[in-house]
């Protein structure tokens, strides 16, 4: 079995530039603040899953000042994702993991519910298949696991549509790569999705200013609230 390698891929949780669909709801200020408090959770819990290395693949690059404040352990490798479209950048970091002989979990953050339970579940999947995905309800992933490299998985996906994780399954269906579906997730990135957050992670323009959100760990454990 190969070792594996979650790679988070993640924006700097900036106003204007993060969660930008959320602004109509949550304003530039909120959507950003929840952007970070989403990244924050999404790492805790790749660290707490303890199923490998954990990366977190960003633009703009890892020495950017945007980066500065947020407080990512020290224990997180940092990598850049480069130029090019969504499939493009997360086809490199693939390429790399794999070629470096490592397994991999692609991540975005935008799932809160993806805890360290269903990424064990993920990585025990690429035990025995060479794919592994957490389907969402909008039509995208939370996760893709792979064990193996193709530029198919990744090239001319329409991303941000309903037809993401099924067009990835079809074509993971024609490399005949066995993969294993898991448990589908809400993923937050509509004003629509924003109901499926706990209450604690509720933010909106007027309260931007209320520090820190609460963490999540003490909420989730067992894919439970």
């Amino acid at each position: 079995m190969k070792p594996v390698r979650i790679v988070v891929i993640a924006k700097a949780p900036l106003p204007g530039l993060a969660k930008t669909r959320l602004i109509p709801a949550l304003g530039a200020e909120g959507a950003a603040r929840l952007a970070r408090a989403m990244l924050l959770h999404t790492l805790e819990a790749a660290l707490a899953a303890r199923v490998g290395t954990v990366e977190l693949c960003v633009t703009p690059d890892p020495g950017d000042a945007a980066w500065a404040t947020l407080p990512v352990p020290p224990v997180v490798r940092w990598s850049a994702q480069g130029g090019g479209d969504l499939g493009e950048r997360m086809a490199r970091a693939s390429q790399r993991v794999v070629d470096g002989g490592e397994a991999i979990m692609l991540m975005g953050s935008d799932c809160p519910f993806l805890t360290a339970d269903r990424i064990r579940e993920a990585a025990r999947a690429l035990r025995h298949a060479k794919a592994a995905m957490v389907p969402t309800f909008d039509g995208g992933y939370a996760l893709l696991g792979l064990s193996d490299f193709a530029p198919s998985l990744f090239d001319g996906i329409a991303w941000s549509t309903a037809t993401v994780a099924s067009e990835t399954l079809e074509r993971l269906r024609r490399l005949a790569w066995p993969v294993v579906r898991c448990q589908m997730q809400h993923d937050i990135d509509e004003p629509a999705d924003l109901r499926h957050l706990p209450d604690a992670w509720r933010v909106g323009p007027n309260d931007v200013g209320c520090g820190e959100l609460p963490p999540m760990k003490h909420n989730y454990e067992g894919g439970r609230w």
